[in-house]
């Protein structure tokens, strides 16, 4: 496939979606739909300077108050679940970015896999929780799926030499570590909300932030490596790279390892995803290898960590565990970035909801949404 024309973002008041319309900007494509939740100031912005055909937020109300704004446009406003879809599934557009947070993504994710589009992915709970299924309809309507992550990213393109996966020793995903790295059990009782949303790294929603605190995100991306690149838990790996400069790194069977380098700046594997296999100039900030300090690894602490001593569970568990775990997390860290519950007590209550809920091998999309909501329950009625 060439490199994407016309892109639709499903989340572009968010993050990623915010740094996706500076690429798409930068390189000179255009814009079919965008969609977002309920910021309505935000999106208005950007229609104004993309003129996508398609705008929906969620929200109904805030589709309402976007409508009477938008009015001497010619963008159409649409709502709900229904107009996430079909932004998804927009004709002109060739490419999808899927920026949404959470198991929302996973319905219009399909939607337009199933429209053979290129899929640009930066949701993690659609691998995480149906990675078998997502592949399999990717594989027979045609459709790409791409990486947007960083780390994901950098395997995809530190595989981009590799014409036979066999050569493959294993994946080495890097962490930064989070807000609090090489603290106690102990120090991480008295976490705040506050204290978890401090990333050194890296600017993200408050969802994600809480999970590379809790290191549940670096779990959750290794669940998405083993469907995105076929392979199993034992071949993959973590490390923590504190600085962010490593992306991740492929070990090949002759014990060479290649890595993807790059400034802690989502515009380059957000841009790589939309450009692949061409690579073109764009916004991302370059690096200075003089200047980047030294570089550092360390392994991961599974005793203090328990989120990712859980998440490499589900890997090796495998069916619904993704979906159980996913779905836990979500919950928990909903609690707790309400004040509800305490830092710890966010793996607790996933560990709680993984041994409530019974695993599903091979499972239907029915039954991964069902395990998906009986873990949401399992936390909610601890």
């Amino acid at each position: 496939m060439e490199m994407s024309k016309r892109i639709s973002i499903l989340g572009s008041t968010g993050s990623i979606g915010r740094q996706s319309l500076e690429v798409i900007a930068a390189c000179g494509m255009t814009v079919g739909a965008l969609t977002a939740n309920s910021n309505v100031a935000r999106m208005e912005e950007q229609v104004r300077q993309f003129r996508p055909e398609l705008a929906v937020m969620m929200d109904e109300k805030a589709a309402a108050d976007l409508k009477v704004r938008l009015a001497d446009t010619k963008t159409r406003v649409a709502s709900g679940m229904e107009g996430l879809v079909e932004a998804a599934e927009l004709p002109s557009a060739d490419t999808v970015i899927t920026a949404v947070v959470g198991m929302i993504g996973l319905r219009p994710t399909m939607a337009a896999i199933r429209e053979g589009k290129r899929i640009a992915l930066a949701n993690k709970e659609t691998l995480v929780c149906a990675g078998q299924l997502v592949q399999e309809e990717a594989r027979d309507w045609g459709a790409e799926i791409l990486p947007v992550d960083s780390e994901h990213s950098a395997l995809f393109q530190s595989l981009q030499g590799c014409k036979d996966r066999r050569e493959v020793k294993r994946l080495i995903l890097t962490c930064s570590g989070g807000p609090f790295f090489g603290r106690s059990r102990e120090e991480l009782k008295h976490m705040t909300r506050e204290d978890a949303l401090q990333h050194p790294n890296w600017n993200m929603g408050a969802k994600i932030t809480v999970d590379s605190a809790t290191l549940m995100n670096k779990g959750l991306e290794f669940i998405e490596a083993m469907h995105l690149y076929h392979m199993p838990p034992e071949k993959i790996s973590i490390v923590i790279h504190r600085e962010s400069i490593i992306h991740s790194l492929v070990e090949y069977c002759d014990n060479a390892v290649i890595a993807q380098l790059g400034t802690p700046d989502m515009r380059l594997p957000i841009q790589y995803a939309l450009t692949w296999p061409r690579r073109v100039e764009g916004p991302a900030t370059p690096l200075d290898l003089c200047s980047c300090g030294p570089l550092t690894f360390a392994q991961p602490d599974l005793d203090t960590f328990r989120c990712l001593a859980l998440a490499l569970k589900a890997a090796r568990t495998g069916g619904t565990a993704g979906a159980i775990l996913n779905g836990a997390n979500e919950a928990a860290v909903s609690l707790f970035l309400d004040g509800t519950i305490g830092f710890l007590d966010i793996a607790d209550r996933v560990e709680r909801a993984m041994d409530q809920v019974k695993v599903v091998q091979d499972p239907t999309m029915t039954q991964i949404l069902e395990a998906d909501q009986a873990a949401r329950e399992a936390v909610l009625s601890a």
